[in-house]
């Protein structure tokens, strides 16, 4: 890069990335409201929660313990409760609505944080043509191709949805449900720390101070004020032309 590099300051960058995060939480919570609503995710729960009271009853026990709670029981106890399970796995309606329900949970998370990805980090800064995000936009940051040149869709696409949607989102969140669903042991939150750490040491180690999505995507955050951004290669080959030229002419022989 034959021009200086005017990175945006980390405080910029860390409120315009709170802004984002906090408008795209919201969409991602709406739209995962509308695609559980056409789902029909209620149905499946409220089927779900009647069998649990149903079998409860029946067998006079609470279904919805937890496991340290179900080995503090008295044996009489644990072997109505475990009867009550068994009733309750043996239930195919029930045990259908809950497949339905975790299915369902994958897909609601997965397609709501999609489109809030391809609306908040690619279509609008598609759209603005500077690549920039709103809160980018609001605190005048901006962002180019590591050589200086324009983002364009295949860029800003790489960036949001396999940089920031795949990697940096989506696998924390499926390791965090399956941590909540108790099917993942330690495994889980190491996996997440590893990820925060290597995010941390890029950030820390590369000299455009840059994430993972940025360089997969050979993209750098920079001060929207005083960056220069060529819109094409050619545009950029023209200017070191230029700028050479001008160091040649000033030359002494």
């Amino acid at each position: 890069m034959d021009f200086d590099l005017q990175k945006a300051s980390m405080w910029k960058r860390i409120s315009a990335f709170l802004f984002d995060a906090i408008l795209l939480s919201v969409v991602a919570v709406l739209l995962g409201w509308g695609i559980s609503a056409l789902a029909g995710y209620d149905g499946y729960n409220r089927t779900v929660k009647e069998s649990y009271e149903k079998y409860s009853q029946e067998y006079g026990v609470d279904l919805r313990l937890t496991q340290s709670e179900y080995e503090a029981l008295p044996e009489e106890e644990a072997r109505k409760v475990d009867a009550g399970f068994a009733a309750l796995n043996a239930d195919g309606k029930a045990l259908r609505a809950n497949q339905m329900m975790l299915q369902l949970s994958v897909l609601i998370v997965s397609l709501g944080f999609f489109f809030a990805y391809l609306l908040m980090e690619f279509f609008i800064p598609l759209k603005l043509g500077t690549g920039q995000t709103l809160g980018k936009k609001i605190f005048g940051i901006g962002l180019m191709k590591t050589e200086g040149i324009k983002v364009n869709a295949v860029t800003l696409f790489i960036r949001a949805i396999l940089g920031k949607y795949t990697f940096e989102t989506m696998i924390p969140v499926l390791i965090a449900l399956m941590i909540y669903w108790g099917t993942i042991g330690v495994v889980g939150p190491a996996v997440i720390f590893l990820i925060l750490a290597v995010e941390a040491v890029v950030l820390i180690s590369t000299r455009t101070n840059s994430l993972i999505h940025d360089l997969l995507a050979g993209t750098v955050v920079i001060d929207a004020a005083s960056q220069r951004i060529f819109d094409t290669p050619e545009a950029l080959a023209e200017y070191k032309a230029k700028i050479h030229a001008e160091l040649a002419a000033r030359q002494e022989y």
